[in-house]
């Protein structure tokens, strides 16, 4: 299961990101991971969460991306959900780029195969969304 959470700066997508955090920490049984850019939610967020700062780890793009992903899920099959703050900025992509499309229908497929869910953030304006990214909205 994806799910994105699209909107620009200043819309609130990082508190609902937050609370989402917060409330998969309480109600999962497994493992959750936050992977960001930067360093902002450090203090935002409970320790119990794996949070992974993307430069550290040279996430790139989106095929680094999803080596990543398939490298974190290789190491702990306990994670079920995982949070990407900002996927957009981490790979350096342009959110009309159809390979943002292509990565999310990748992560939902990955995610029914492992039982793992995702949540993403975009910041950009909704109404540039193609289709295939608002089916998860």
């Amino acid at each position: 299961m994806v799910r994105v959470i699209m909107g620009v700066k200043g819309t609130g997508k990082t508190k609902q990101m937050i609370d989402l955090i917060n409330t998969a920490v309480k109600s999962e049984s497994g493992s959750v991971v936050c992977i960001e850019r930067g360093t902002k939610l450090t203090y935002d967020i409970p320790h119990a969460v794996r949070l992974v700062e993307s430069k550290d780890y040279a996430i790139s793009n989106f095929d680094v991306m999803r080596g990543f992903i398939s490298g974190l899920h290789a190491g702990n099959y306990d994670i079920t959900h995982v949070f990407i703050e900002s996927l957009t900025k981490i790979v350096g992509s342009d959110p009309e780029n159809p390979r943002v499309e292509q990565f999310l229908d990748w992560l939902n497929e990955f995610g029914e195969s492992n039982g793992i869910k995702f949540t993403v953030t975009i910041s950009a304006d909704t109404e540039l969304a193609s289709e295939g990214v608002r089916k998860y909205f």
